[in-house]
């Protein structure tokens, strides 16, 4: 006789769950072509790169708690924001979840994707660029001079880890244009239908 009465794990499912969860995440509507799926599936990894590189600033003896957590956060709003990019081509940027209430299970109105894609990647794209020509002019947003040594204050390798980290952010707003307008191609009401309501 054992001493403990056998329990059935209550964990053993959870790696199905998260598996399942993952595969409904970023499996991708009908319609959606291969070449789509690679860009989305790639925004969320051009952004990782910066939010890791942030991350051993938490350890830094120099900063408050507050500096902490806001390091954190930047991280993970980083690749929340990143990871809507597959919304773009998946099921549920088409269909609201089924925990959503009141609107589960509903088609997502076409301009309720569109409009804040669109405003994202040109806010990116302009964010990106204008912080590419300040760092080249070597002034910062409101035109002060920055240091001589800025970025490579840091030195060597540190600075050279800092702009691979950095340069893939370059590419966030063009390919979130990208997946909008596909979206928006995808979802679009054909003007032959127009002309028969």
């Amino acid at each position: 006789m054992q001493p403990f009465p056998l329990v059935e794990d209550s964990t053993a499912a959870s790696p199905g769950r998260l598996r399942a969860a993952w595969q409904a995440a970023h499996k991708p509507a009908a319609g959606v072509s291969r070449h789509m799926q690679l860009v989305a599936y790639t925004v969320p990894l051009i952004v990782l790169p910066s939010s890791i590189w942030r991350l051993p600033a938490v350890f830094d003896d120099g900063i408050g708690l507050g500096e902490r957590a806001y390091i954190v956060l930047l991280s993970i709003l980083s690749e929340a924001l990143a990871f809507t990019a597959i919304g773009l081509i998946a099921r549920w940027g088409e269909v609201f979840p089924r925990w959503i209430p009141f609107l589960r299970g509903r088609r997502v109105p076409t301009k309720v994707t569109v409009i804040p894609a669109a405003i994202g990647a040109t806010v990116l794209t302009l964010g990106t660029v204008l912080t590419l020509v300040t760092q080249l002019m070597g002034t910062t947003i409101r035109g002060d001079d920055l240091p001589a040594n800025y970025p490579s204050e840091i030195g060597g390798w540190q600075t050279a880890w800092f702009y691979v980290c950095y340069a893939p952010l370059i590419l966030w707003g063009p390919l979130l244009a990208v997946l909008t307008i596909a979206y928006w191609k995808r979802h679009r009401v054909p003007q032959n239908m127009l002309a028969r309501a």
